[in-house]
């Protein structure tokens, strides 16, 4: 085998223009697939982020009537619908890949007022001791929630950056007091996300889909929640999973896990996941059932390339006829001969697989910066074309080399 190689190598050294054209119908095939599978990955990547967010790995579980979210009224929790209690974490805790959960409540709130100055329709958020960590906040300044903050009720709050832009307008909100629905509550902190993702917008459809609510939120014990609204409430859940992958999957038994808790006779009412995994797997698909068929019209040009090997083949049979012969008159075995040829398509198709794949992942680097478009090199790709074009030098050199080994010594030999 290695003698084959050599050998191989020695051929295609000794016809360097030839070879090169040969390979050029492979290079091209295997770049233009290389190139379209970069960008293919690097834009799937990217709708990935935009939608759920680059390292947050966080599933939103809440209760919904029908196809929205329930709407709070004046009468409370819906009849039938339990309250988060310890159990249920712990059973939301225990699922597979989930590394935390976090209960809280949310309302959207238009009485917010720090002196004259308030906020339109921000959140406000009861939040549990670990919904900070679940979510992966930090705090930017002041401190967190304590334990005492929840034992003891105190009206202490948190507020992210918008809200605190609103309210306070430049100011230092720590110590401050702001009012909810006329209850005073003293700034202890600001918080924000540990990785801030800002998404690509690229029209104005991404715009409306990626778009905040610019008031900001603010963030109260959940232990002081009934000191505003005075009755329990639906609650929303949020879970930290191991990966973006997993997202869909642990959505969906939270929601089974909270949902047998629920014995309402209104069938509308339950909870789901925020699949916006499931979104980012709808939005690839479309991207990839129109970049298959480019992918395949690049592979007609390694069929072609293919096609090229054969013929060069033939025309190597011809020029070295001579040369089988005498090998096969001093012994040399058909598969022998048949091995020789095999191995020299071979290596010459995969140089050309080689030299396609780093072309192609040229070509895929400047495509991203003409085009602004992502692209992320796929390894299983370059490997998986560099093996493909090998097999393409077998399967097309499979006829030229039958040719070569089934020469007659004698005639080869006789042969100018």
């Amino acid at each position: 085998m290695l003698e084959n190689i050599r050998l191989s190598f020695k051929g295609i050294w000794s016809h360097k223009m030839r070879s090169f054209l040969t390979m050029l119908g492979i290079i091209i095939g295997i770049a233009a697939i290389i190139a379209i599978v970069s960008t293919i990955k690097g834009t799937n990547e990217q709708i990935k982020e935009n939608l759920i967010g680059s390292g947050d790995n966080t599933v939103e579980i809440s209760l919904y009537q029908g196809d929205w979210t329930y709407e709070m009224g004046y009468e409370g929790i819906p009849a039938g619908v339990p309250v988060i209690n310890s159990q249920m974490m712990e059973e939301i805790k225990n699922i597979d890949h989930v590394v935390g959960a976090s209960a809280y409540l949310s309302r959207q709130e238009y009485e917010v007022y720090h002196l004259n100055t308030s906020i339109s329709g921000g959140n406000v958020l009861g939040v549990d001791n670990s919904y900070f960590s679940t979510c992966n906040f930090i705090i930017r300044r002041g401190r967190g929630f304590s334990e005492k903050d929840y034992s003891q009720f105190r009206k202490v709050a948190l507020l992210d950056k918008d809200s605190s832009d609103a309210l306070f307008q430049g100011e230092d909100p720590l110590g401050k007091t702001i009012e909810i629905k006329k209850e005073p509550f003293v700034v202890v902190g600001i918080v924000e996300k540990s990785k801030v993702f800002e998404p690509t917008i690229n029209s104005i459809e991404d715009y409306y889909t990626y778009s905040q609510d610019a008031s900001g939120k603010i963030y109260i014990p959940n232990s002081t929640w009934p000191i505003i609204y005075q009755f329990d409430e639906p609650q929303n859940l949020v879970i930290e999973v191991e990966s973006t992958d997993d997202m869909t999957n642990a959505g969906k038994s939270a929601a089974d896990i909270l949902n047998s808790y629920v014995t309402t006779s209104d069938e509308t009412l339950k909870y789901k996941a925020e699949d916006l995994l499931e979104q980012a797997k709808q939005i690839q698909q479309l991207s990839q059932s129109t970049n298959s068929m480019l992918i395949w019209i690049a592979g007609i040009s390694l069929i072609v390339g293919g096609i090229g090997v054969m013929n060069i083949m033939l025309v190597s049979v011809t020029e070295r006829t001579q040369e089988i012969g005498l090998k096969k008159a001093i012994g040399a075995k058909k598969s022998n001969i048949l091995g020789q040829f095999l191995t020299e398509a071979a290596v010459l198709t995969s140089m050309g697989g080689i030299m396609g794949v780093v072309s192609g992942i040229i070509l895929a680097e400047i495509i991203s910066r003409l085009s602004e478009m992502p692209v992320a090199i796929s390894v299983p790709a370059a490997v998986g074309a560099v093996v493909f074009s090998m097999a393409i030098g077998i399967v097309f050199g499979v006829f030229p080399s039958y040719k070569a080994a089934a020469l007659d010594p004698i005639e080869a030999l006789r042969r100018e």
